[in-house]
């Protein structure tokens, strides 16, 4: 799964690295330890609209947007739903009222500088931090939704709810020794057919974007061991991303196995 990440860079550092542009507005803000329902910058690719709202199907938008973490789908009744929808699985999300109309037209990225995640050990739960050895970003699949209500006599959302999802998958290599799920990680080869908002999910070329990385994907990462100090989500600073010494680790992972495919 995926339940905390990082997302440090600058809008505009994101903009160049995924060719797209700062939709922002100025909003975003380095965050080290991102959590369910708060805003978070996704990459979005549509068709322009007119002043009458008119979308003009020759032309596309790559852009960075602020949406809230956790999806809620159009027809719910209650926002609180997006909470328990931070995570979409990428085997099963065609298939899931919640999900499957999102992933067929709705596809987006979430760039990350790592995610978090927590290797249960006998007595206690070890945090660890997985990122792109090379400091680039993670671009995480992901899916997002517009939800409006019918009834809001307070006009509470006066412009609708913007929400995205991530998808996941099952481990690859050493990070199957943390934890049987990951983010779906899209290298950058992969990114225009997923964003491309007229290829259905159904076509073979997003489609086989919904398998494990490849060996090679995960072979650039590097898992660190971090501070507990990520688990509660006050704590916001460059300090969670610093690296455990080897001997406050209980059970270090086995490093050789990270290329290589699932152990289960």
């Amino acid at each position: 799964m995926c339940g905390r990440y990082a997302s440090i860079k600058a809008p505009a550092d994101l903009a160049d690295e995924f060719r797209a542009v700062d939709a922002t507005d100025g909003a975003a803000r380095a965050d080290y330890n991102v959590a369910p329902t708060k805003q978070v910058v996704t990459v979005v690719q549509r068709h322009p609209r007119d002043a009458d709202g008119t979308p003009d199907p020759d032309t596309v938008e790559r852009t960075l947007r602020l949406v809230r973490w956790g999806l809620v789908p159009s027809w719910a009744k209650d926002p609180k739903a997006g909470a328990r929808m931070i995570n979409a699985r990428s085997e099963s999300a065609a298939e899931k009222p919640a999900f499957r109309r999102a992933l067929s037209s709705r596809r987006c990225l979430l760039p990350a500088d790592g995610w978090y995640e927590w290797q249960r050990g006998p007595e206690h739960k070890q945090p660890y931090f997985t990122r792109n050895a090379d400091g680039s970003s993670l671009a995480m699949a992901g899916i997002w939704e517009y939800w409006k209500p019918k009834d809001d006599p307070e006009n509470a959302y006066p412009d609708g709810l913007v929400t995205a999802a991530v998808l996941t998958t099952s481990a690859v290599g050493v990070l199957a020794q943390v934890h049987d799920r990951m983010p779906l990680l899209l290298p950058p080869s992969a990114w225009d057919a997923w964003l491309d908002p007229d290829t259905p999910a159904s076509a073979d070329a997003v489609a086989a974007l919904l398998a494990p990385p490849s060996p090679e994907l995960v072979a650039g990462l590097e898992v660190l061991p971090v501070s507990p100090m990520v688990n509660n989500v006050r704590n916001n600073g460059p300090e969670l991303l610093a690296p455990l010494a080897p001997d406050d680790v209980a059970e270090p992972l086995q490093l050789d196995l990270l290329a290589g495919p699932n152990p289960a």
